[in-house]
């Protein structure tokens, strides 16, 4: 008898809740559960006669192979443009082609002889002069347009901020009459109900 009034005492309330609602979780989920899980899969004559189903011995060709990703089309099919594009692209291809047969450098010599048959020094100083002087005043010019919006920004809040301060001082001070009226008014009230 001591064994078992031990045995009982060592279960905790906790423990036996637990394996409880466990056992009742897992009869719920099984008996509760989808019906669609275990039926039968659908026949073939279920189908509507007018869906058609791939016959993997018939040649479905989508489009023709042309080259590109995937051996087929860059270009959308349905735009009208292609060969204008392809035009358009191989005539910025042969210009730069020609850009680097002119132009090109293939040592720093040669890089060096390109630079002296471009602008004379002279200009190129002039024109760097003039690009720097146009930049800085383009700065000081986007200064002074964000200083005066900025300043102009301070003055509008300033106002809508000394506005909202006048506002709530004069609901608070219309809060606080009427806050006294109903604390007159119940007043009034409990000394009529005291007198009843």
């Amino acid at each position: 008898m001591k064994k078992a009034m031990t045995w009982l005492k060592n279960i905790r309330p906790l423990k036996v809740l637990t394996v409880f609602l466990a056992g009742i979780f897992l009869f719920l989920t099984q008996a509760c559960g989808a019906p669609g899980i275990a039926t039968q899969p659908p026949q073939r004559g279920s189908q509507a006669p007018n869906i058609e189903r791939y016959d993997s011995t018939k040649d479905y060709p989508l489009n023709s192979p042309a080259g590109g990703i995937n051996n087929f089309s860059d270009v959308d099919p349905r735009a009208k443009d292609e060969k204008a594009a392809n035009d358009r692209a191989e005539a910025l291809v042969k210009n730069a082609q020609r850009n680097i047969d002119q132009k090109g450098a293939d040592s720093p010599g040669q890089y060096g002889e390109n630079f002296k048959q471009g602008t004379p020094l002279g200009e190129r100083v002039k024109n760097l002069g003039e690009d720097i002087g146009s930049s800085a005043e383009e700065v000081r010019k986007g200064v002074v347009k964000g200083t005066q919006r900025g300043i102009e920004n301070l003055k509008g809040n300033t106002q809508n901020a000394a506005d909202d301060v006048t506002k709530n001082v004069q609901r608070g001070a219309e809060d606080a009459g009427k806050n006294v009226q109903r604390t007159a008014d119940d007043a009034g009230n409990a000394v009529k109900r005291a007198v009843d």
